[in-house]
């Protein structure tokens, strides 16, 4: 456990001239707030105005980059003052028209993105900085920018289409944006002057500097009125005693470096397994994204689970391949600073895919050496790693460069190859901070997907083989972070804005013969389905057959957090209140195709769709006495589902839903170093934009009803945490939830499954052991209850694939006998229903492996990991549905489908550091 409290105390003064430009920041950052309201479309007007004034209107709404810039110009304009109010605006407009004059007629301009791009990061450090120039200066640079601006505007312009009405459109939205930005300026003023009007002096720095948590709440001046402490910074980096007094539940925790570094490691996925009850797996390729359980759930790709990077949303909305994808590929272990989990629904700051929980992963902002490291390993596994941190003017850069590749055990083998970077440079000065985050990687795969047990008991395939071995993928993540942070006196403000740009290219076969797409006469595919000429089955000439469908999907992710903490006193009460908004939009290009060997013969659906949310939250925690604290949020969720564009016009459309969630949590203790905690709230799922809006099932043409946007979610938690024992942190957890509906979009038909609702209960008891400094035990045992609320006649009411029992448990050590470190990891996933009657059911999964490492001396370290060591011949996961292989009925066979973990297999490292 380490708490870091980063710089001195001081005594809280009126509201000073400095702290008010210092809170400017918010004006930037809030330029996204009102995103989503501008884009619906209005029917009304749309009945009014010509398609040509539409497509001019929505261009400037379409990219965040025009959007950041005009809001921009509007704060600007708002700072200042005077008659610059209105002739910012109005010159930006008419020389933007000018611009796009220029843009319709093709006339050559070189540099126009990057000066575009120029625009947004300069007007936006004039608006942080309150940087002013003179008027007429201030209006060159806005003629400059407003002239490329509208160039991109008028080369967007269709032959056809009228200028005028064209131009008059992108200058309405634009003036709007500007008024937009002028607001926002007006009502962050009145918000700054409301809220800091109400604060109160802070406790002098002097008698705190070694004061506990309890004891700051008890310390009094002469006067005997309580007075408020906030601390620069408070960092929780490892699981401890400390987290009595911090933690609002038993299911929240930290986990730091310290516990990761030790720990065997497959793949990135598994640092979440670092969460009590969490399990990673794989059922495909190394290069797509993990299967998660938790708490009795299937968690397939991630939903219900909210996983962030540095609070950047990882689940992405409306996936080809399902609600919620969380692909964590991106992540490189040996950079995480912490991994903060919270579970459960009773949190105000987390909404959507939150029902069971969510975790968010730190990066360092600075490395105390470089490292470099490479690792080899059985099935051609290679690994390359530099990462390092220097000084750069008033700041630090961080930068990492890795290079992965995989084949597996499979017989074709994955032939995985990334390629992954990161680059962030952060400044602190005191009291604030700001860092700029860039991420990029990229990946390509063959992928081996699960097959049916019956080909395996009939010799026709063998355990590693693949049944289709043209499934495989590619994937690209680029994204870039920008945050900034406050620490006064008596708050913490704390502002956020993101965009990530990702693809996938997955192509994969789970029924194999079941519908063959174009063919069936499997006859007539002989030798191309994998039928040699003796009859028999052989994958290496399946290539051009079978039910291989792809999965394209393109998309830009753009959003922006802020919240604003303010600590003061209610009565003789302490009192923490926390403001805060959090705006996303998804712009979603994606398709379910039918495919031979990754070759398109036909188009199930192709859609474009807009999902974009607006959650403003408050939540407000008291600190009654020094053993009773309660906290009370409300948060409201607001959605737009808009598919714009479909290859069934029926599936077009545009819904609206929104949903209030309170939630509540109470304290109680500690007594004898041990917390009690009661926990409940509301929460929600989102469902598929493009399950939302269909009518026309893509596969048979039937008429549909349409799913539900959101769909509520019930969760309370009963949990006590105790340090009694020195060294030893035990959690207990008993929680609940109910789901009013499981609704899933099945991409892999591209339809939606609206189940019946849920009720799922359980327990958990997580045990965290450190007799010395230099060994650590855990052991982490959690059981679950899953099942349908109602019953229906001649089906059963268990939920499939629901997880029963986890238990992971394991032993870290480092420093003995002069520099030996690792240590042992067991994994438990225990049987599953596989159908509703319970009839079919998953066989268990143990996994054993281990780490052993060396340090030579300070700059260079050995380790070796062993992974499966038992070398158990488990499944990794399994499934029941309905396959078909060659030779069999045409309503093929209900099967148990399952992927196998690897054999036992080794890895050695290599770590300098310089």
């Amino acid at each position: 456990m380490a708490i870091i409290f980063s710089s001195n105390l001081k005594q809280m003064p009126q509201v000073t001239q400095k702290y008010e430009k210092r809170s400017t920041m918010i004006l930037a950052f809030g330029s996204l707030m009102l995103l989503s309201f501008f884009l619906p479309q209005n029917p009304a007007m749309m009945l009014v105005i010509n398609s040509d004034w539409h497509d001019g209107f929505h261009h400037p709404l379409e990219g965040w980059d025009h959007i950041l810039t005009m809001i921009a110009v509007g704060i600007w304009a708002a700072q200042s003052r005077g008659q610059a109010v209105w002739v910012l605006p109005l010159v930006f407009a008419s020389v933007m028209s000018l611009g796009g004059f220029a843009g319709a007629v093709d006339i050559a301009l070189p540099y126009t993105e990057n000066i575009i791009l120029l625009s947004v990061l300069l007007l936006n450090v004039f608006v942080i900085r309150k940087i002013q120039f003179s008027a007429s200066f201030n209006i060159l640079i806005i003629a400059l920018f407003a002239f490329f601006h509208g160039y991109a505007h008028g080369q967007e312009i269709s032959a056809s289409a009228s200028l005028i009405s064209y131009t008059a459109g992108f200058v309405f939205a634009t003036l709007l944006l500007h008024g937009t930005g002028i607001l926002i300026a007006r009502l962050v003023v009145l918000a700054l002057a409301f809220s800091v009007g109400n604060n109160v002096q802070a406790q002098e720095a002097a008698e705190l500097i070694n004061a506990t948590p309890k004891a700051m709440t008890e310390i009094k001046p002469e006067s005997g009125k309580a007075k408020l402490v906030v601390f620069n910074e408070m960092r929780v980096t490892e699981r401890a005693n400390s987290m009595i007094g911090i933690a609002d539940s038993a299911s929240q925790g930290n986990v730091g470096q310290a516990q990761i570094k030790f720990r065997p490691i497959t793949r990135p996925a598994e640092v979440l397994e670092t969460i009590p009850g969490m399990i990673a797996t794989q059922h495909s390729g190394e290069g797509k994204a993990n299967q998660f359980f938790l708490r009795g759930f299937n968690l397939d790709h991630g939903t219900d689970f909210l996983t962030q990077i540095e609070g950047v949303p990882v689940n992405q909305l409306s996936h080809s391949h399902g609600q919620g994808w969380t692909d964590t590929n991106f992540l490189i272990p040996e950079l995480i600073e912490t991994l903060e989990y919270k579970k459960s629904i009773h949190y105000a700051e987390n909404g959507d895919f939150s029902s069971t929980g969510s975790a968010n992963i730190r990066y360092f902002k600075k490395l105390p050496e470089t490292m470099v490291r490479f690792t080899g390993g059985s099935f051609d596994y290679y690994r390359g790693l530099i990462a390092s941190s220097r000084a750069l003017g008033t700041g630090n850069l961080l930068y990492a460069g890795e290079i992965v590749h995989n084949n597996g055990p499979w017989t074709v083998g994955n032939d995985y190859l990334k390629f992954n970077g990161l680059l962030r440079y952060s400044q602190e000065y005191g009291n604030h901070g700001w860092s700029v985050t860039a991420m990029a990687t990229k990946s390509d795969w063959k992928a081996t997907d699960q097959i049916a047990r019956r080909a395996l008991q009939q010799g026709i395939i063998g355990r590693f083989d693949a049944l289709d071995p043209t499934d495989g993928g590619s994937s690209q993540r680029y994204s870039l972070t920008g945050e900034w942070h406050h620490r006064g006196e008596n708050s913490i403000t704390k502002l956020m804005v993101y965009g990530v740009n990702s693809k996938l290219s997955l192509f994969s076969n789970f029924t194999f013969f079941l519908d063959d797409n174009e063919h069936t006469n499997l006859a007539g595919c002989a030798g191309l389905t994998g039928l040699d000429s003796g009859r028999q089955f052989n994958p290496a000439l399946f290539n051009t057959c079978g039910d291989q469908f792809g999965q394209p999907d393109d998309r830009w992710t753009t959003g922006f957090k802020g919240s604003h903490t303010i600590f003061h006193t209610i009565g003789s009460v302490d009192s923490e209140t926390t403001f805060g908004l959090q705006v996303r939009n998804d712009n979603i290009h994606n398709a379910l195709t039918r495919t031979h060997a990754q070759r398109r013969t036909g188009i199930t659906r192709q859609d474009t769709l807009w999902v974009t949310s607006i959650s403003p939250y408050a939540e407000n925690k008291l600190t009654w006495t020094d053993w009773l604290r309660t906290s009370l949020g409300l948060r409201f969720d607001g959605f737009r589902f808009d598919v714009d564009r479909s290859n069934i016009r029926q599936n077009m459309g545009e819904r609206y839903d929104g949903l209030v969630s309170p939630k509540f949590g109470m304290v109680l203790g500690p007594w004898a170093d041990t917390e009690f905690y009661l926990n409940g709230g509301l929460g929600f799922h989102s469902n598929d934009a493009r399950g939302i809006n269909t009518r026309i099932d893509p596969l048979s043409g039937d008429s549909v009803r349409r799913a539900d946007p959101l769909v509520r979610t019930y969760g309370a938690e009963v949990g006590a945490r105790m340090v009694r024992i020195k060294g030893l942190q035990s959690t207990l957890a008993l929680w609940w939830l109910d789901i009013d509906s499981e609704l899933l979009f099945v991409g892999d038909a591209g339809t939606t499954e609206a189940s019946r609702p849920s009720r799922r209960y359980g327990l958990e008891f997580a045990n965290y052991y450190s007799p010395t400094d230099w060994l650590t035990f855990d052991a982490d045992v959690s059981f679950s209850h899953a099942r349908f609320r109602n019953k229906v006649p001649d089906e059963g009411n268990y939920v499939p694939n629901s997880v029963e029992a986890v238990v992971a448990t394991g032993a870290t050590f480092h420093h003995v006998f002069g520099g030996f470190f690792g240590g042992p990891r067991l994994r438990f996933l225990g049987p599953r229903p596989l159908v509703e009657d319970n009839s079919r059911r998953s066989d268990s999964t143990i996994l054993l492996s281990a780490m052993l490492g060396y340090e030579v001396n300070r700059k260079l370290s050995l380790q070796a990991e062993v992974f499966n060591m038992l070398d158990r011949n488990d499944p990794a996961i399994t499934y029941f549905y309905t396959s078909r292989l060659p030779g069999e009925s045409a309503d093929g066979v209900r099967d148990f489908h399952f992927h196998p973990v690897e054999p036992v297999s080794f890895r050695l490292s290599f770590t300098l550091k310089i």
